[in-house]
């Protein structure tokens, strides 16, 4: 699951240290230059556990809980298998893990969360979040969760994210206190931006519609999958019934009656292994929904790169006009229709000393302005730079993911195929010797 690594890190949960010491060695942790928590660290959401209690509003309700365990890999390298550190964590929490960490690193397209409710079932596959077989698929997704992000160079050195595998109180608290809230950016704010840019980047506009096209064709591929999976349950089954009738026939012929009962007992033992054979392929759907959620986590990172350029071509056109308003004053001449240019024919022209206090008052804000248009232009440069940087990352894993997942899941289909050719072709011998 991770690599080992010979760099000296904390020893998580050590009790012999002092508050101090932890703080120390935490911070030491997380500031390896150049390495990413996955190869200091093995991470495992080893299970699930269903819990009864009470909400916010004093209601009972039924909820999951999931445990986190995390030891470090140097321990492993040298042969050792001490407890892991544990704690409980539910959904919602990985939820406000991963709200924090598109707020505080809005250029990095953010691994997803595994689906809190089931899409994209097929008919016999229960929708219910609570279904264990869900629930364990759900497990499977959160563990991946955390592994991406623990393998990413910028979000593996989080502090809030190394809190959250290591610390089970005081972490929401933590959350909230870096005011993350605050700075993220409103929904309505970011469509407004969207519909008013002038002037954005061309690669992010690709960008945005690539994302759009990615979760189209993987949306339609999961529900083809899913109209397949019924059809091929079907087909299955009726192998049982292949099996039931081969076994009634055997019971009134004397000398077919053991070729017909063998291949009865074939086409039973085909019907029935369906049910690991959708359940391998559900695993291979989920890879696809991951991909298919990275296309939202592509378009965050596309929206607020139109939020940022928006900003600046706010800031730099009201540059443009102070820049008007001070060439009008020290001109005399007003170059456009305005009311300052109605008000000057209905009660004459300001004295020099309201001009130069008004002249002086511009460019004060003149000077304020070119600071704040460098600042957002600065502000955007550095942007593209590093969103591109986690763009080309995040390519290299979606091409390599996507490559993995298809071959494998042709390889079982294929695999598939042979099962049903076996099974006819023992039906086939079971026949010839009758």
């Amino acid at each position: 699951m991770a690599d080992s690594s010979s760099e000296e890190i904390a020893v998580i949960g050590n009790t012999d240290l002092t508050a101090a010491e932890s703080e120390n060695n935490r911070n030491n942790t997380m500031a390896e230059a150049g390495t990413t928590l996955l190869k200091r660290m093995e991470i495992a959401v080893a299970e699930a556990e269903k819990r009864t209690g009470k909400n916010a509003v004093n209601m009972q309700e039924t909820y999951t809980v999931y445990l986190v365990e995390t030891r470090p890999s140097d321990t492993a390298a040298e042969g050792q298998n001490p407890t892991p550190d544990a704690l409980w964590r539910r959904y919602s929490e990985f939820e406000l893990l991963r709200n924090y960490l598109l707020v505080t690193y809005p250029f990095i397209v953010v691994p997803p969360l595994p689906e809190k409710r089931a899409e994209f079932v097929w008919h016999k596959l229960s929708a219910d979040n609570l279904d264990p077989d869900f629930v364990e698929r759900r497990r499977a997704g959160l563990e991946n969760f955390l592994l991406r992000v623990a393998s990413h160079p910028a979000l593996s050195n989080d502090k809030i994210f190394y809190d959250f595998l290591t610390e089970e109180n005081g972490w929401r608290e933590a959350v909230f206190e870096t005011g993350f809230q605050a700075k993220a950016d409103s929904r309505l704010k970011a469509l407004n931006a969207t519909f008013r840019v002038k002037n954005p980047e061309k690669r992010f506009t690709e960008l945005k519609n690539y994302s759009d096209e990615l979760q189209s064709v993987t949306s339609q591929l999961l529900r083809v999958r899913a109209r397949v999976a019924d059809r091929l349950y079907g087909v299955y089954k009726v192998h049982g019934n292949y099996g039931r009738v081969f076994s009634e026939w055997s019971a009134i012929e004397r000398d077919m009656g053991d070729g017909l009962q063998s291949a009865g007992h074939h086409m039973d033992a085909y019907a029935a292994s369906v049910d690991d054979i959708l359940e391998e392929e559900e695993h291979y759907a989920d890879q696809l929904k991951e991909y298919l959620y990275y296309a939202e986590a592509l378009r965050a990172v596309c929206r607020k790169h139109e939020l940022l350029q928006y900003e600046l071509e706010v800031e730099a056109q009201d540059l443009v006009y102070k820049k008007q308003q001070r060439e009008e004053l020290v001109t005399g001449t007003v170059r456009t229709f305005s009311l300052k240019g109605m008000t000057s024919k209905l009660f004459g022209q300001e004295t020099p000393e309201q001009r130069e206090a008004k002249l002086k008052a511009l460019e004060e804000q003149i000077e304020e302005g070119e600071t704040l248009v460098k600042q957002k232009n600065a502000e955007c440069e550095e942007f593209v730079q590093k969103a591109w940087m986690d763009m080309e990352r995040f390519k290299e894993q979606k091409d390599r993911d996507l490559k993995e997942a298809l071959i494998s899941y042709a390889v079982m289909q294929i695999s598939v195929c042979k099962k049903g050719i076996q099974v006819w072709t023992n039906a086939k011998e079971c026949f010839s010797k009758m």
